[in-house]
C-alpha cells in the first residue's frame, strides 16, 4: 500500500526535525512546494486525525456592530472607516436564542458570537456570559470574540460555559503593523494566554490577502503552531475587500494561496479543526473542494457574517452533498 510519508521524492520530514517548533523556513518551504505534493501530504495528515468526509458547522452572529476604535485595515466595523456599518447596542438574550435556534435548526453545532470591541467592560462581559449560558443550554457549543481580555473576565467566560474563545493573530509579527496600530502583537498573544489560562479553547488563526508574502504567512502558521498549545480551532480567512477601508484595494489573492495555507495549517496543527472561513464565495466552489481536500474541516454556515456576505445554508448543502460530505451534528 502506497505510505503517504515515504512516496514522495522530496526528503522534506512532515514535520520540524525536534516535532515540537515549527521555523520560517520549514514553514515556507511547506507552502512553496509543488501543488499536487503539498496536498497529498495534507490529505494524508488531515485523514489520519479527522474523517475526511465530514465537516463542522459554525454560525456566527454580529451580537454588537460597528464603533470600533481599533483602526485594522480590513475591518470594516472600525469607526475611523467610513463603510456603511452603523453602531448597534448589544442583543437581548430573547434575540440571541431566537438566531441560536434558528442556526441549530439548520444544522449548525456551534454558536459563534461577535461584538466590536477593543476591550469590553466587565459588566459588558457579564452580559455577554448570560448569553453563552443561554446558547449552551441549546446543546450547541459556544464561542465568542470581543476583542481582548483580562484573565477575570476569562474566567467569567469559562463559568458561564464558553467552549471556544477567538482572537486571530491575523498575519505575521513583521507584517502586523502595516494592518494595525491600535493594538500590538503582544496584546493579541497575551489575551490567548489568559483564555488558555482560565481553560476555555482557542480559536485563532489569520487572513490571506493583506498585501503579505509568503514569509508572512509561514510566520503567522509558526506563530499559531508553537503556541504552548496551537489552537484547537484554526479559522483561515481570505481577505473580503470592503469599500471604505484601507485595504479595499487590495490585490486580489489567489485561490491557491489560499489551499496552501490551508493545506500548510493542516500539517503543522494536525490535530485542530482549521476552518475556511470568511472570502468563501471569493474562493468559489471548486476552491472551496481543493481546501476541504487539504484539511479544512469547519465552516461559518449561514449567508451572513460579522458584516459579509456568505454562501447561502442551501448552496453549501448543495456542495457538501455534491462532494460527499456529511455534517456534525449538534448534541441534545
Amino acid at each position: 500500500m502506497l505510505n503517504a510519508r515515504n512516496a514522495l521524492a522530496d526528503p522534506m520530514p512532515i514535520a520540524p526535525a525536534n516535532e515540537l517548533r515549527w521555523t520560517v523556513e520549514e514553514a515556507s518551504k511547506l507552502l512553496t512546494m509543488p501543488f499536487n505534493d503539498l496536498l497529498f501530504r495534507a490529505h494524508a495528515v488531515h485523514r489520519e486525525h479527522f474523517n475526511p468526509n465530514q465537516i463542522q458547522l459554525s454560525t456566527l452572529l454580529n451580537i454588537k456592530s460597528g464603533g470600533c476604535p481599533e483602526d485594522c485595515a480590513y475591518c470594516p466595523q472600525s469607526a475611523r472607516y467610513d463603510t456603511g456599518v452603523e453602531a448597534s447596542p448589544l442583543m437581548s438574550v430573547e434575540q440571541v436564542t431566537a438566531a441560536a435556534l434558528k442556526a441549530k435548526a439548520a444544522g449548525a453545532s456551534r454558536f459563534c458570537m461577535g461584538a466590536a470591541w477593543r476591550a469590553p467592560k466587565d459588566k459588558e462581559v457579564a452580559q455577554v456570559a448570560e448569553l453563552v449560558t443561554a446558547i449552551k443550554g441549546l446543546g450547541m457549543e459556544t464561542c465568542v470574540t470581543l476583542g481582548m481580555l483580562k484573565p477575570t473576565q476569562a474566567e467569567t467566560l469559562k463559568s458561564a460555559g464558553l467552549d471556544y474563545y477567538n482572537h486571530n493573530l491575523d498575519t505575521s509579527p513583521e507584517h502586523y503593523g502595516d494592518v494595525i496600530t491600535t493594538r500590538t502583537y503582544q496584546d493579541r498573544l497575551n489575551t490567548l494566554s489568559a483564555v488558555r489560562d482560565a481553560g476555555i479553547n482557542v480559536c485563532c488563526g489569520g487572513i490571506v490577502g493583506l498585501g503579505e508574502d509568503v514569509a508572512d504567512r509561514a510566520g503567522l502558521l509558526c506563530q499559531l503552531a508553537n503556541l504552548p498549545v496551537p489552537p484547537e480551532s484554526v479559522p483561515i480567512n481570505q481577505l473580503v475587500r470592503v469599500e471604505g477601508t484601507p485595504l479595499a484595494n487590495e490585490k486580489p489573492v489567489d485561490c491557491f494561496d489560499v489551499v496552501r495555507t490551508i493545506a500548510a495549517a493542516r500539517i503543522m496543527m494536525p490535530a485542530s479543526y482549521v476552518r475556511l472561513s470568511a472570502g468563501r464565495r471569493e474562493l468559489g466552489e471548486a476552491g472551496q473542494a481543493l481546501a476541504y481536500f487539504a484539511g479544512a474541516n469547519s465552516v461559518f454556515y449561514g449567508e451572513q457574517l460579522l458584516t459579509t456576505p456568505n454562501p447561502g445554508q442551501n448552496e453549501d448543502l448543495d456542495l457538501f452533498a455534491r462532494l460527499g460530505i456529511d455534517t456534525m451534528a449538534a448534541s441534545g
